[in-house]
């Protein structure tokens, strides 16, 4: 494994910040935290970056809030300043160095990949394959183990100073588990802690036709013994190199359809998730209902054309008059 050092002096510098505080008010510049924050702009992210330099910089008291949809999750929440720009500062050093140790086929947080490019990906292998096995992570998020993921990085990283705030990040949330779900941070953690099992699943086990997004993965092949195998090798794998467990791990054949980022795959086309159908439908309906298209509306319609606008939706675009109430 090739090791990086002397991040430390491009993680504190004025520009590196500058470029953190400028990622981290994408989409947020209507918050108050951020409106504040801006009344003295440059002395307050000069306070933010001699907090770091001077080592006194700790992470904040999280805020817990429920939310339902798709489903049941705790979000945590950190003050703007400093932790959300403290933490874009230091995704800015990592990232780099993540996306090269990255295979090609992880999709999630990756510029230029994403989801819909997966299911792209699905395709290929659904119509080239009798068979997939499709698995998940029980709780992913909450499931991480803080001292596995920075004993990894520490194995990676050999700059002490950088590491030492890196892992204040880490070790934030009590218990020895939990990468918090709603930090910048967590969602490149818990992606670099699978990119275990994604070279041990194509360089071990030589899966050549393999994908994950999140904690969603699936393997393909024409040989249903092999995938048997692997479901078992992969399951100890887990549970001995990164402390998880599956919460689903079913192999079935390609022809049933490969439910995958939103879309159910088959040979020759590509449908919606039923779920996600359901939720279109119920969510354009109330829309429709209300007359008059607010700023609001168009933008939620525009969201659900771009999960139509890539598989077979005709039939449900006639059903709902989706593009004749879209122009409206």
């Amino acid at each position: 494994m090739k090791t990086v050092n002397h991040l430390w002096e491009k993680f504190i510098s004025a520009e590196n910040f500058q470029e953190a505080y400028k990622n981290s008010i994408k989409g947020k510049s209507s918050q108050k935290q951020v409106k504040r924050f801006k009344v003295n702009e440059k002395e307050n992210l000069e306070r933010v970056r001699l907090l770091c330099a001077s080592g006194k910089f700790k992470t904040s008291k999280y805020r817990m809030m429920t939310i339902h949809e798709p489903k049941e999750r705790i979000i945590y929440k950190l003050p703007y300043c400093p932790d959300r720009i403290v933490q874009h500062a230091v995704m800015n050093v990592l990232k780099p160095i993540f996306i090269r140790s990255f295979i090609k086929d992880t999709y999630a947080c990756i510029e230029g990949r994403g989801q819909h490019k997966a299911s792209r990906r699905c395709s290929e292998f659904v119509r080239r394959n009798a068979y997939c096995l499709k698995c998940d992570i029980r709780k992913f998020y909450p499931s991480i183990n803080q001292r596995i993921l920075s004993n990894k990085l520490h194995r990676k990283i050999k700059d002490a100073k950088f590491m030492a705030l890196v892992d204040g990040i880490i070790f934030s949330f009590p218990g020895g588990k939990n990468c918090p779900i709603g930090n910048y941070c967590s969602q490149w953690f818990g992606n670099y802690y699978l990119s275990f099992l994604d070279n041990y699943i194509k360089h071990e086990l030589k899966c050549g036709d393999y994908e994950r997004f999140c904690d969603d993965f699936i393997l393909f092949s024409n040989d249903k013994k092999y995938l048997n195998d692997c479901r078992e090798k992969i399951r100890a794998f887990l549970k001995e190199e990164l402390d998880l467990e599956f919460s689903k791990c079913d192999l079935f054949k390609t022809k049933q359809g490969v439910d995958f980022c939103g879309y159910r795959h088959f040979g020759k086309y590509i449908l919606l998730r039923k779920s996600t159908a359901k939720r279109i439908k119920r969510r354009f309906k109330k829309i429709a209902a209300a007359g008059v298209l607010s700023e609001s509306d168009k933008g939620s319609i525009a969201s659900m054309n771009g999960w139509l606008k890539h598989c077979c939706s005709w039939h449900l675009r006639q059903k709902l008059e989706f593009d004749s109430i879209s122009k409206q």
